[in-house]
């Protein structure tokens, strides 16, 4: 019997794993790295031990510390998550051998699984579909595409698709190193690639004891992917024919069964709608991140059957049809809009509107809540850049897109750069809502308009017009004298006022008159009926909404608009620029904070639009800085380990007679 449980992971898969303890009367503990000590999942544990440093290397990659921790705060089990050590057999023998009860499968399953290469193989003894497996030598053009992939990790590290037979070689390398870098393992792959695939994974629970068999609580659908990591997830998986429904988890039964697999495992296929055909991809030999829409359309706490199998006990279930239908968006701190580029900072506002329950399954419908942060806290640069997981359950897939759409359409969720536009927008696009999505979808899509605000450039537009008027009036309140004055006024009527916004990296001018009604100067036919300086109201063509305005105290110069059209952040344009913040034309400047791990070219160097310069790293993905434009290297300040602020100048490049930035 479990009395005291440690998880090896953080921010909200340890809260998700804390909420079932609680439930079952269990105590828990948190281990934290120096950045993630104020997190909210540190507050939550009963008690918390401190791994020192930051990065995942120095803190929660040392199972040693780990299992020391464990010690310290007399844990008697240890539940490993997702990522981090959640998949390593050798920490979880440690586990075992500190007389401490892993709450996972296995080592030997975990082994056995663990490499892609050995798992296809004994995947294919099982009689469960493989794709074949090609290597430099043996792939030929008929071949292409293809896919090299990591053999030790997941979440699309390590992963690059090829098209031609001349990249193949530089793409292993690559691959390699970016899987040593997450992995510790630089082994890959090569395999035949699917274009329009769609990833089908199925969850099971087994016991490893003969006779018992494995429980399979049906299939999810991933196939909305960026990066080859998954964006939407969704079960039932949609619009498959039966036959192969049973089909998927008959394979998926098979392969647990091949290896004894014990506890909560995901055996993931890709599926082929063309041929009705599907082909084993690995197995996860741990909880997934997506597990919430399983919980809800089959009515278990996947975490609870972990539990009862880690004591030795038999779980008692029975599984029926899925009830309804669940599905479950990523939220991330990203701009889809530029690569999907990793932001960092704090979050001045996070609300969702409709929430009825967190980490755990709304009864018997609604809206799930699975975060590891909230208002005021830290998205840092070491972790991954997951600001939440939003779950709807509904009694039909058209309920449950809609209502997702709608409750993140509403989120307020200020002061970094998301993903939630691009997700309002794939919830209602058709080729989603029709069940057309494929794991490339997204890597020929408009990104720019699947990014957009639902409401467009209108929504702007209104938005940045009643941040003007809404700023007029502040400044009107501050007034220490004359505040009955109306804002704006002026004796003599000249030109209209200005306020400049930086919306991203445009500017937007809002030419507006003051006086005793507001007014636009470009928009005719909007009328003013009422402002303050945190609301203010807009009638277009006899139709009002309401403007919500608010300023974040730690940063005066970020505006954030709501409305019933949406989100829209804006930033106070300076009147006089610092001399000290301006950078010459030409700089490369780090994204984010970072570190270099290369740098492809030197002082002098001719380079061509698009050639690579350095390449850094920042939440566990590597990033390429290219030369904007064909020219000269004049300066390169970085060099290979160096940290880096976001913001800082790493290199020049002085253009070519003729070329522009």
């Amino acid at each position: 019997m479990i009395t005291r449980l440690l998880v090896a992971n953080r921010g909200e898969i340890a809260r998700r794993v804390f909420r079932t303890c609680r439930d079952l009367g269990i105590e828990t503990v948190a281990v934290h790295s120096d950045a993630d000590a104020a997190m909210p999942f540190v507050r939550e544990a009963d008690a918390a031990v401190r791994l020192p440093g930051n990065t995942p290397a120095e803190t929660y990659l040392r199972g040693d510390l780990v299992i020391e921790a464990a010690r310290k705060a007399g844990a008697d089990a240890i539940h490993p998550g997702y990522g981090f050590l959640s998949e390593n057999a050798a920490f979880a023998r440690q586990v075992a051998e500190a007389g401490i009860t892993w709450v996972g499968p296995d080592p030997s399953s975990i082994e056995r699984m663990g490499s892609k290469i050995e798992s296809k193989k004994l995947m294919e003894a099982a009689g469960v579909p493989v794709l074949g497996n090609l290597t430099p030598e043996t792939a030929t053009a008929e071949d292409l595409p293809l896919l090299v992939k990591a053999s030790a990790g997941g979440g699309g590290r390590g992963m690059r698709i090829v098209r031609s037979l001349d990249a193949l070689a530089g793409e292993i390398e690559k691959a390699a190193s970016e899987a040593e870098s997450a992995f510790g393992d630089g082994t890959v792959f090569v395999e035949p690639y699917v274009e329009s695939g769609r990833h089908i994974e199925v969850q099971v629970l087994g016991t490893g004891r003969s006779g018992e068999g494995t429980i399979v609580f049906g299939e999810r659908d991933c196939s909305v992917q960026r990066r080859h990591q998954k964006v939407i997830e969704e079960a039932p998986a949609p619009g498959l024919p039966e036959a192969t429904r049973e089909a998927l988890h008959a394979a998926a039964k098979a392969a647990a069964e091949a290896i004894d697999y014990r506890g909560a495992g995901t055996v993931e296929f890709l599926y082929d709608p063309a041929k009705d055909r599907f082909y084993f991809l690995e197995m996860n030999t741990r909880l997934q991140v997506e597990h919430p829409v399983t919980e809800a359309a089959y009515g278990v706490d996947l975490v609870a059957l972990q539990i009862a199998v880690a004591e030795g006990r038999s779980p008692e279930v029975v599984v029926g049809q899925p009830n309804g239908h669940a599905v479950e968006v990523r939220l991330y701190a990203e701009d889809p809009r530029h690569d999907y580029q990793p932001q960092s900072g704090r979050i001045a506002r996070f609300a969702i509107p409709g929430v009825v329950s967190e980490f755990e399954g709304p009864d018997p419908y609604g809206i799930r809540l699975d975060s590891g942060v909230g208002s005021g806290d830290e998205i840092g640069t070491f972790y991954d850049a997951m600001i939440a997981k939003v779950i709807v359950h509904a009694p039909t897939r058209e309920q449950a897109l809609r209502q997702l759409a709608g409750a993140l359409a509403k989120a307020q969720l200020h002061g970094l750069v998301t993903n939630r536009d691009l997700l309002v927008n794939l919830l209602r696009d058709p080729v989603f809502t029709s069940g057309e999505m494929h794991t490339t979808w997204l890597d020929t899509a408009d990104l720019t308009a699947l990014s957009a605000p639902p409401g467009g450039q209108g929504t702007l537009d209104l938005s940045a017009f009643a941040a003007a008027v809404a700023l007029a009036e502040r400044g009107r309140l501050a007034r220490p004298v004359q505040q009955r004055i109306p804002a704006g006024w002026r004796n003599v009527l000249a030109g209209p006022q200005v306020t400049t916004f930086l919306v991203g990296d445009e500017e937007h001018q809002v030419r507006w008159y003051g006086g005793r009604r507001f007014r636009s100067a470009d928009l005719e036919c909007l009328v003013v009926t009422s402002a303050s300086p945190e609301r203010v109201t807009l009638e277009v063509d006899g139709v009002a909404r309401a403007f919500e305005v608010l300023l974040a105290p730690a940063d005066p110069d970020r505006v954030d608009v709501e409305s019933s059209l949406g989100h829209v952040a804006l930033r106070r344009k300076p009147r006089f620029m610092d001399p000290s913040q301006q950078v010459a034309e030409g700089s490369l400047l780090a994204p984010m904070p970072g570190s270099v791990i290369s740098v492809r070219a030197a002082v002098g160097d001719v380079v061509q639009e698009g050639q690579p310069i350095l390449v850094m790293e920042a939440m566990k993905m590597q990033h390429t800085i290219a030369a904007p434009y064909a020219g000269t290297v004049t300066e390169l300040s970085a060099s290979a380990g160096q940290q880096v602020e976001a913001g800082a100048v790493l290199a020049v490049v002085e253009p070519t007679e003729g070329e522009t930035a």
